[in-house]
């Protein structure tokens, strides 16, 4: 259930039996009750006095002048008041009772007073009500022992109110705490996000957002064991652009990363999921293909030269390809050494051409 579905008296568990053991404690009896009541005629025929004396004296105090705040708002605090203090000899100190004195301290502690001015507050009203009862009380010989009840009532009033103050705090301090979780996880969350993003950025090539060569070959060391360990086949393609240098001396080096761009985008539109791209080094570039023998990599490496071609009909790619797997299986370095010698093969023809090779 919902906070505002429920009155103070259910949100702070304040059951009937627990009434009366706030009374018991304060010694507080039913016939004291009693005696507080048979001064309700006498407190409801002064009681503008009583509210008047009560305001100009509080209004005199600077800081309660300033949470009252203005003439209209004081007219309203004075109809509370008249209330609050009728309800003292009214007869009836049930839930509804002790609801009511609850929600005064939830009032009062949403409007920022403190807890010194309310029991300043409190003690004036015992004034202004003792001054009244003993000017017009009627029966003298029982005056002591109803200024002794109102103490008590008072002070039950009192424990009420405070406890008000107190779960309003602890409310604060959840939802803070609450907000602080939230927020420190949705932080972590951020951070992470972050952190993965740096990784990723530190791993890619910025030009080709490809990888680069030290995350290509963290990598390719890991799928060489794997092949290894599943006796799969795995290539890898080496490749540059013929001479480069020209376009980049001819057109400028925006046009020739234009055309390290493209190659880029060619290769993740024509591999697979699983195989590995890399910018190896200025013009050069490194497919890792596991599972895919030298026939499967020539197929992908016709792909991006169809690709490229599109692009730039005149310009041509050298490619060198190595394979192993099954028999014989060679390290990440000798396996790129090859396909790097197969492309340098390749250079020796004219336009386009793979060279392949397996262990």
């Amino acid at each position: 259930m919902r906070r505002t579905d429920q009155t103070l008296l259910d949100q702070m568990q304040i059951t009937d039996a627990e009434i009366t053991r706030r009374m018991d404690l304060l010694f507080l009896s039913q016939s004291e009750l009693k005696m507080l009541f048979d001064q309700k005629a006498l407190i409801e025929n002064n009681i503008d006095e009583i509210v008047d004396e009560f305001y100009e004296r509080q209004t005199e105090v600077d800081e309660i002048s300033l949470l009252i705040g203005d003439s209209d708002t004081l007219s309203r605090l004075r109809l509370a008041q008249r209330k609050y203090v009728l309800d003292l000899f009214s007869g009836h100190y049930d839930r509804e009772y002790v609801n009511n004195r609850l929600r005064i301290g939830m009032v009062h502690k949403r409007i920022g007073v403190d807890p010194k001015l309310y029991l300043s507050a409190v003690r004036t009203l015992k004034t202004v009500i003792t001054k009244n009862l003993i000017k017009y009380s009627k029966d003298s010989s029982l005056l002591s022992q109803v200024l002794e009840a109102l103490d008590k009532l008072l002070y039950f009033d009192t424990t009420l109110v405070f406890d008000t103050y107190i779960g309003s705090l602890i409310g604060e301090i959840e939802n803070e705490k609450k907000r602080t979780e939230v927020y420190a996880k949705s932080l972590e969350v951020k951070v992470a996000q972050r952190t993965k993003q740096l990784e990723e950025q530190a791993r890619l090539d910025p030009l080709t957002n490809i990888y680069n060569q030290k995350a290509m070959r963290d990598l390719f060391r890991r799928e060489l064991s794997l092949a290894k360990r599943n006796m799969k086949n795995i290539s890898v393609v080496y490749f540059d652009v013929d001479n480069f240098k020209q376009i980049n001396d001819k057109h400028g080096h925006l046009a020739g990363d234009d055309v390290l761009k493209h190659i880029g985008e060619s290769i993740i539109a024509n591999i697979r999921e699983t195989d590995i791209p890399c910018r190896y080094g200025g013009d050069e570039f490194c497919i890792i293909l596991p599972d895919c023998n030298t026939s499967c990599a020539e197929s992908i490496c016709q792909k991006i030269i169809d690709s490229f071609i599109e692009r730039y009909p005149y310009y041509t790619l050298s490619i060198g390809i190595s394979g192993a797997g099954i028999e014989q299986y060679l390290d990440e370095n000798e396996l790129i050494k090859i396909a790097d010698t197969n492309m340098y093969k390749a250079k020796k023809e004219t336009g386009f051409h793979v060279h392949a090779s397996k262990v």
